[in-house]
């Protein structure tokens, strides 16, 4: 009998969030509001019949075979030479120059200007594609490389470079994204005449939410030799730490990247190389104070090499200063260098 009287007085619907405006006439009672939902009975057998269940959520796209170490590297601080400044110029909203000035101690100072163009095509908040990014020293030498999302799966890159007016390299990818992989393949270097060059195949597949299993097979041909090179590598992603590991017949990569809080990041990477048979250990951390825009970074090695970097934002001037300093006790060699940033 209630559910008789509450099926001929429906009572009035609250705006539905996902369309922002009023209900339309009801026509089932959401749970929550009104009757409470109850699963039909089968008049033959008495026994109600249980729900099919849902399907599970699909996985997560892993990214790239590349990226799997890089959340560790990070860390880990990057040396400067000398004295390096880089003025950031934006002309447009798909247009920007940089000029970038190197004072070396150890080698010779250059002088670098570089352009990147990134066009119009949307593909995510911050994605648009075609993105052309170059750059040229003053001696004449040239890198340069263009990204293009073809399709929502399909991407492609194509990057060369020139060492002193002569042409040295050139390779062109083609990356595949599914709903739970990524395939790779790269072409480096290709010669038909001569008959050598250099693929590249990446393949890193999601088995769960948390890990990703993937390999790498590199084939190089010249003249005189040829040969492949094989790798496996796995990585898990827990909540707050990133674990990978890489084996193959050139060596092993692990690394093990752990977020201590929303200031203090570890990285801790092991390298065995087969064919220079030696093996390291490094350490690394980066802490940050956004308070006070700082940022530093430090590592230590097996090698007993200490390194270290400190950043600091000069808010609200567009202006960034980086000190940077590696100590190798091994062979008593100090290097210190300074950077600014501006733009």
């Amino acid at each position: 009998m209630g559910s008789v009287l509450a099926a001929s007085s429906p009572s009035p619907q609250p705006p539905s969030p996902a369309s922002g405006g009023l209900a339309p006439p009801m026509l089932t009672v959401p749970s929550g509001f009104g009757m409470p939902s109850v699963s039909p009975v089968s008049p033959s057998t008495g026994v109600t019949p249980v729900p099919p269940q849902e399907e599970e959520s699909a996985l997560p796209n892993p990214g790239t075979f590349d990226e799997c170490h890089r959340k560790c590297k990070e860390v880990f601080p990057m040396q400067i030479d000398g004295v390096r400044l880089v003025v950031n110029k934006g002309l447009s909203n798909h247009f920007q120059v940089n000029h970038t000035v190197l004072l070396s101690t150890l080698g010779d100072s250059s002088y670098r200007f570089g352009a990147t163009y990134v066009g119009v095509k949307q593909t995510g908040p911050a994605e648009f594609f075609p993105v052309m990014v170059g750059d040229m020293d003053n001696g004449g030498s040239l890198n340069a490389q263009v990204i293009h999302q073809i399709s929502s799966r399909i991407r492609s890159k194509v990057a060369f470079q020139t060492q002193q007016h002569k042409f040295v390299n050139w390779q062109g990818d083609a990356e595949f994204k599914g709903k739970d992989f990524t395939a790779t393949v790269t072409l480096g270097n290709p010669d038909m005449l001569a008959g050598s060059g250099v693929v590249i195949t990446h393949y890193l597949q999601s088995i769960s939410p948390a890990l990703a299993l993937g390999g790498e097979l590199m084939y190089h041909r010249r003249p005189s030799e040829e040969g492949a090179v094989m790798s496996l590598v796995g990585r898990y992603t827990g909540t707050n730490y990133i674990a990978t590991l890489t084996l193959g017949s050139a060596g092993a990569h692990a690394s093990y990247y752990h977020k201590a809080n929303e200031q203090l990041q570890l990285g801790v990477e092991f390298e065995a190389s087969a064919r220079m048979q030696d093996t390291s250990v490094s350490f690394g951390y980066q802490l940050d104070m956004p308070k006070a825009n700082l940022q530093f970074k430090g590592s230590v090695d097996t090698n007993w090499v200490v390194g270290a970097t400190l950043e600091k934002k000069l808010l609200p001037l567009p202006l960034s200063l980086v000190l940077s300093s590696f100590l190798n006790h091994n062979k008593n060699k100090f290097q210190c260098g300074f950077g600014v940033t501006i733009g």
